[in-house]
C-alpha cells in the first residue's frame, strides 16, 4: 500500500545545510514544512550574518533555492513574514524569512491557504519582538487511498520571556486553526504541525485537542524535539497533530541525523 510521508522541520536558517540537504533528499517527503527560511534574491553569496544585538547566527543566504535544488521534482512555496536586513561584513543586505512548503509533483494540490497567525508582513525590517509569523496550508488528493489530506504549518511567535501562555499564542492558535480549516473539507485526513514555541502543556495545545485534533509528539511519549545542539531548557517546540489517528502508519523524532538544532518530525500516512 502506498503511504504518503510529511516531513516538519524548523531548518534552522541552514545553519547545518550541509547536512540537511542530504537528508530531505534520502528521506524524500512528499510533503516537506520546513521553517526558518531565508530567501535573498539581492545576494549570489552562500553566507550572511543575522545580528539582533547579541544574538548573532550564520544564515544561508539563499537557504530557500538550497532546499528546492535537492528537491527538483517539489513544487515550493516560500511564505515571507518579513524582509530584514542580514549582513555580508560591513554591508547590509535585503532579505526575506519565512518559511515553505515543498510538494512532490506527482501529488495534486487542491487547494492552499497562506496568511499570518500573529501580526503581519513585515516590509520594511524583521519588526519588534515578538515579530510577524506566517503559516502555510495545502490540500492535497492521495490517489493511493482514494482520500484528501491537508497539512498546514506554521512558526510560532517567539517571546523574549519564554514559552508561556500568553493572549497572543492563544490568539496565534486559533488563526492556525481557521487558516487549517480554509483549506479542509469534512472528511479530509487533517494535519496540523510546526515548530510552535511552546511546551506540552500549552495552551495552544490545548486549543488544537479541542478541536478535534491528537497530538503525536507527546502523545507517542517522546521526550524531546531538540537534539545537542540546542543547549538551554527546555527540550519542546515542535508539534504535529493529526484528527484521524487510525491514518498513521508511522510516526517518529528524528535524533539523528543531525540537520538543525531542531528533530525532524516524520508522520507516514
Amino acid at each position: 500500500m502506498s503511504a504518503v510521508k510529511i516531513v516538519c522541520l524548523n531548518g534552522w536558517g541552514g545553519k547545518l545545510y550541509q547536512d540537511l540537504l542530504p537528508f530531505v533528499e534520502s528521506a524524500a517527503p512528499d510533503i516537506l514544512c520546513l521553517q526558518e527560511v531565508v530567501h535573498t534574491p539581492a545576494s549570489a553569496k552562500d553566507w550572511l550574518t543575522y545580528r539582533d544585538g547579541d544574538h548573532i547566527l550564520p544564515q544561508r543566504a539563499n537557504f530557500f533555492r538550497d532546499v528546492s535544488m535537492a528537491l527538483p521534482n517539489h513544487v515550493a512555496v516560500f511564505c515571507p513574514a518579513a524582509q530584514g536586513i542580514l549582513w555580508d561584513d560591513d554591508q547590509q543586505v535585503p532579505s526575506q524569512w519565512g518559511l515553505a512548503t515543498f510538494v512532490h509533483k506527482s501529488i495534486p494540490i487542491i487547494g492552499q491557504a497562506q496568511g499570518f497567525v500573529h501580526k503581519t508582513y513585515s516590509p520594511v525590517g524583521y519588526g519588534d519582538h515578538p515579530r510577524s509569523r506566517s503559516a502555510h496550508g495545502v490540500r492535497v488528493y492521495d490517489y493511493a487511498a482514494s482520500r484528501a489530506i491537508s497539512v498546514t504549518h506554521m512558526h510560532g511567535l517567539r517571546d523574549l520571556r519564554g514559552k508561556m501562555d500568553t493572549p497572543d499564542r492563544a490568539d496565534q492558535a486559533h488563526k492556525l486553526l481557521d487558516l487549517s480549516r480554509q483549506v479542509s473539507e469534512p472528511d479530509d485526513v487533517v494535519v496540523i504541525c510546526g515548530d510552535f514555541n511552546v511546551e506540552p502543556d500549552s495552551e495552544t495545545l490545548s486549543i488544537l485537542s479541542t478541536a478535534g485534533l491528537s497530538e503525536l509528539v507527546t502523545g507517542r511519549n517522546f521526550s524531546s524535539t531538540r537534539n545537542s545542539h540546542y543547549k538551554k531548557p527546555g527540550k519542546f517546540a515542535d508539534y504535529m497533530l493529526i484528527n484521524d489517528t487510525e491514518a498513521v502508519q508511522g510516526f517518529n523524532v528524528l535524533y539523528e541525523p543531525e540537520v538543525s538544532d531542531h528533530c525532524p518530525l516524520v508522520l507516514t500516512l
